[in-house]
Parts: C-alpha cells; sequence; structure tokens
C-alpha cells in the first residue's frame, strides 16, 4: 500500500503556536514573580548590617575588619614539626603584607601568623591571605593572618566542574547550573540573613526551601504538569521530614543547642543576636531533605510522563503502580546514601568516641550520633513518603489533562 505523508492542518498548526505562545508566556511570568520576590527577601535580609551585625564589627574597644592581602616579606618565623601528629607544622611568623582591599587598600601592615597542627597553615612569600584587621579608639592597629586565601585555586576547580556539568549534560546541564548558583544565593545572601534577623527558623527555612524548588524546576522544566506534580511532591516529602524529625527530637529531648557548632551561635545569641538556635537542628533536616527529595520527585513525574506518551491508554491506576515500582527501585540506594553521607560528616568524632570505649549501645545513644542519625532518618522519611504522594500527584493531574 503506498502510503501518503500528511501535512498538519492550518488550524492544528494554529493551535500548537497558541499552546506554545501560552506556555511561554506563563513561564515567563512565573519566573518574573519568582525573581521580583526573591529581591524584595534579598533586600529586607541585607540590613542586617544596620542592627545585629554590628556584633560581628566590633569586638572589645575597637573594630574589626576582615581584608585580602598579599604577603611581600618573611620578617620573622619560628617553625617546628609537631611529633604528635606525625610532623605537621606548628608556631608563628611575622609577615610584611600589602593590603588590597578595604579602606587601608595600598598600604604595608606588619601582620602575625600563629598556625597549630590543627589550625592555620605558615604563609609564604607572594601569597594571598585573608587578615583581621583590629582598629583600637586610640588609632592602634593589629593585623592577624585569619586564613590562606583559597578563592583563586577554588574558581579553577569550579570552573573545570561548570565545563564537566555543561559538557556532559548540555543545555540541561547549563540549567541545572543555573539552578545551583540561585539556591546558593538564596541559602547565603537571604536565608542566613533572615535567620541572624530572628526570622522564626523552621517556618523560614521550609519556605525559602520550597521557593527554591519552584524557581529550580521552573527552570529545568518550564511549566509543565511534570514540573507540577515534582514541586508539589517535593513540597509534601520536605515538610513530612521535618514533621518527623521535629517528633524525634521531642521524644529524644534534644534540639538545636546541641548542635555540634551551636556554641559560637550561642555566643552570638548572648551578645544580642535574635538567632533561634533551637530550630537549626529541623531546619538542617529540610535543607538536606531538599536534594533528595527533589531528585525522586523529578525522577517519577518525568519517568511517568514519558510512560503516558509510550502508552496514553495507561489508566490512572497503572500509572501509580508503574511510579511506586519506579520509586522502590530508588529507595535502596537513596536511603545508603544520606544515611552514610550523615554519618560520615561526623566520622572523625565518630572515631573519639568509639574511642573511649563505649559499648555500641552507649556510642548510638550519645547526643552527636542521635542528632546524626534523627537528620539521616528524616531526611530519608521525606525522600521515601514523596515517592507514593508524587506518583499520585502525577497520576492524577496526567489523566486530568
Amino acid at each position: 500500500m503506498k502510503k501518503t505523508n500528511r501535512k498538519a492542518s492550518p488550524n492544528t498548526e494554529s493551535q500548537t503556536k497558541k499552546i506554545t505562545f501560552e506556555r511561554s508566556s506563563i513561564l515567563v511570568l512565573v519566573i518574573s514573580f519568582a525573581l521580583f520576590l526573591g529581591a524584595l527577601f534579598l533586600i529586607y535580609s541585607q540590613d542586617i548590617l544596620n542592627g545585629a551585625g554590628e556584633i560581628f564589627t566590633y569586638q572589645g574597644n575597637g573594630i574589626a575588619e576582615y581584608e585580602t592581602a598579599a604577603v611581600t616579606e618573611i620578617i620573622n618565623e619560628s617553625v617546628k614539626a609537631d611529633e604528635i601528629t606525625d610532623g605537621a607544622l606548628g608556631g608563628s611568623q611575622e609577615l610584611k603584607v600589602t593590603i588590597n582591599s578595604g579602606r587601608y587598600k595600598g598600604e604595608e601592615m606588619i601582620a602575625d601568623n600563629f598556625f597549630y597542627p590543627l589550625n592555620g597553615v605558615p604563609a609564604s612569600k607572594g601569597d594571598n591571605v585573608t587578615l583581621l584587621i583590629k582598629t583600637y579608639e586610640d588609632g592602634e592597629r593589629y593585623a592577624s593572618v585569619y586564613e590562606i586565601n583559597r578563592i583563586p585555586v577554588l574558581a579553577v576547580f569550579l570552573l573545570l566542574f561548570f565545563l564537566i556539568v555543561i559538557k556532559i549534560g548540555g543545555l540541561t546541564g547549563l540549567k541545572s547550573l543555573i539552578g545551583l548558583i540561585f539556591t546558593i544565593i538564596c541559602l547565603f545572601a537571604i536565608l542566613i540573613p533572615l535567620l541572624l534577623k530572628g526570622a522564626p527558623t523552621i517556618l523560614t527555612t521550609f519556605m525559602m526551601c520550597a521557593y527554591i524548588a519552584l524557581v529550580n524546576f521552573t527552570i529545568l522544566g518550564g511549566v509543565h504538569r511534570k514540573t507540577i506534580s515534582a514541586f508539589l511532591g517535593t513540597v509534601s516529602g520536605t515538610f513530612l521530614a521535618l514533621v518527623f524529625g521535629m517528633a524525634v527530637q521531642y521524644f529524644c529531648k534534644i534540639d538545636g543547642y546541641r548542635l555540634e557548632d551551636a556554641e559560637p551561635l550561642y555566643q552570638l545569641k548572648y551578645a544580642g543576636v535574635p538567632i533561634h538556635i533551637q530550630g537549626l537542628l529541623t531546619a538542617s533536616i529540610i535543607i538536606c531533605a531538599l536534594g533528595a527529595v527533589m531528585d525522586v520527585a523529578m525522577s517519577i513525574s518525568s519517568a511517568l510522563e514519558e510512560v503516558h506518551t509510550a502508552d496514553p491508554a495507561y489508566s490512572k491506576t497503572d500509572l501509580f503502580k508503574s511510579g511506586m515500582n519506579i520509586g522502590r527501585d530508588m529507595v535502596g540506594t537513596m536511603t545508603n546514601t544520606l544515611i552514610l553521607a550523615f554519618l560520615g560528616s561526623e566520622f572523625t568524632l565518630i572515631i573519639f568516641l568509639y574511642s573511649r570505649g563505649l559499648t555500641f549501645y552507649h556510642l548510638f545513644s550519645t547526643a552527636f550520633i542521635v542528632l546524626e542519625t534523627i537528620s539521616g532518618i528524616s531526611s530519608s522519611i521525606g525522600m521515601i513518603l514523596a515517592i507514593p504522594l508524587t506518583a499520585l500527584i502525577s497520576s492524577t493531574l496526567i489523566k486530568k489533562s
């Protein structure tokens, strides 16, 4: 039988163009609104330096400033190997440096550099460093090396990372990098300043993570039922991780004050910074769960779209079952990944506690192990429960469209 080529009718082409234009218009509208909302958050959060942020600037009766500088000469140094730490260096240096930023830019100063096996490193001529410059009320200044400036080296590796992602992932990889940059901006430029201003820790973190998920999904897939399903599944799974984490904390009688890094924050709160430390454990659970839940939700919603495209006759129940089958294959590896990631982040502390002769029973009852276990289990619960929720939402939207 002779095949004939059929051209799309003018009405079909017109309808397709109309749908494409409508989706593009909605995408532009959503992105514009999201960026406008983010700009408002950014402006509101950045006035922290007008209030509590002064505590970071004023120390005692002087002003503390962090500036970049270049080491031009090593005037004096006393360096020796530490026998306990297999030859790691410790000691002090007197350095001549040239300031490269701030109000002292271009000036030369003498700076001290103290380093120990667990803190700081010796500097060499030509190194770039971050200086802590204290200017006292009588005009006297004192400079010390705060850290080696590692930004140039880090920038090279970041550039290599970006090139690999774009080379392998193409346009999708580029979109993911844009989403990653947006996420980092939201966390460091908006969320943290808001928390330092005294915003409710748990609610603010959850809303910010939902906002991040919305923008990332829109960048990756536009305004489509696939991205809507992934977003709703992500928000639902992250919320359940939040609830589960709060419940475990309540019954284990533990909160953010027992976090390993809570002591410096407690000092800030004592100095007047209105941060709510108690909810930081739950906030960390929300942030850690977000990435895994987004991955699972997008994978399931995208897979169900492909299943529907391959066989539109699939019913809502069939699509839901397919989503559950896909999700079950992801549970084992993702759960292990989350638990190992949390325990691995505190591996050195676990070794120390184990060396004290604690049994497994008492070891896993310590606050630090319980904190990591709560974080890992809560994130895993959010990820697992996001599977049926995303499958249900996605199958429902597909069959309704």
